[in-house]
């Protein structure tokens, strides 16, 4: 009897795994509808399944079915109002709600979303995306409705006790949209000095593009790719090239040399490379070269409204 009983438990623990299992396969592919459908179907003989009942609220996340995620995750914090991610999440989930409906609609939902982010890093001090969203929404609400930068900057430190990196680029973040160009460009720097991945130099360089400071933004990109050595920064430059109409020379080869090497993992359609090509001939008045690259994109992504609007500029 005990044996039975036995293999029936493992049996159902084997089959409770490889469901949870499959589901993140399906969210790390994509495959999101799989993955709503797996733990709704798994849910309904096992309905306190935490991981579960997590995991179908991030499905229907990625699917921006805002209402039936945060119905999953105010489950979760319910279920455990002492965990910190719970919090977390519903709070996002509510967060793009309100970024989905009217002005006047989301003002009932702001309050509730910086509830939860604060509960959230209440709750675990050394929680970093918590801290990263009260900065943003800080940052982003109007002062009327709560928006402060000087608590934006209270989190953007507590953020740099935690992680220097994530730090200094919250206070870049801050700085920039508080009109403080020089102390935002600082702290950018300070950040790639620091962490020096991809992510610090993407953010100087687009605080750069923000600024019309495309010479500067160049400079940072060729320090990236040289640190780097990746494929996606020749695009990068070829389109800053592109759309400033400056080092011609620079962004044509950039950009030739992008889709020379070109593969899946660059993120960047060639089609786009296209564009920036067809860009760079007419800044040079040259039409020809101009129409034959803008004609490949279109070949290739035919319903990119902007390739057919640059076509008839030529």
């Amino acid at each position: 009897m005990y044996k039975n009983l036995i293999v029936f438990l493992m049996t159902s623990i084997c089959f409770s795994q490889a469901s949870i299992e499959n589901a993140e396969t399906h969210i790390s592919n994509k495959e999101f509808v799989k993955a709503q459908t797996e733990m709704s179907e798994f849910l309904e003989s096992n309905p306190n399944n935490l991981k579960a009942i997590e995991l179908l609220g991030d499905a229907y996340g990625y699917q921006e079915k805002w209402d039936n995620a945060i119905s999953q995750y105010q489950i979760l914090k319910q279920k455990r109002p002492q965990n910190a991610n719970y919090h977390y999440k519903y709070g996002g989930a509510l967060g793009m709600k309100a970024l989905s409906i009217s002005k006047i609609r989301a003002l009932g939902i702001i309050g509730d979303v910086k509830d939860s982010f604060h509960k959230a890093a209440q709750l675990d001090p050394g929680h970093i995306d918590a801290r990263w969203a009260l900065v943003e929404l800080y940052v982003s609400l109007p002062g009327i409705v709560g928006g402060s930068f000087s608590k934006a900057l209270s989190y953007a430190q507590q953020l740099e006790d935690l992680s220097k990196v994530d730090g200094y680029l919250a206070k870049g973040y801050v700085y920039e949209y508080d009109d403080e160009p020089e102390l935002a460009e600082k702290y950018y720097r300070l950040a790639i000095k620091v962490g020096g991945s991809v992510t610090c130099y993407e953010k100087l360089t687009k605080f750069y593009e923000g600024q019309k400071q495309p010479e500067k933004a160049i400079g940072n990109l060729e320090e990236a790719k040289g640190k780097h050595q990746r494929n996606a920064m020749h695009y990068q430059i070829g389109k800053v090239c592109a759309d400033y109409n400056i080092q011609l020379e620079k962004g044509e080869k950039c950009l030739k040399t992008y889709l020379s090497n070109h593969s899946a993992q660059d993120g960047v359609p060639k089609e786009w490379a296209y564009y920036r090509l067809a860009q760079i001939y007419k800044h040079r008045n040259n039409r020809k070269e101009a129409f034959v690259w803008i004609d490949k994109a279109i070949a290739g992504l035919p319903d990119i409204e902007v390739f057919q609007e640059f076509r008839e500029t030529i």
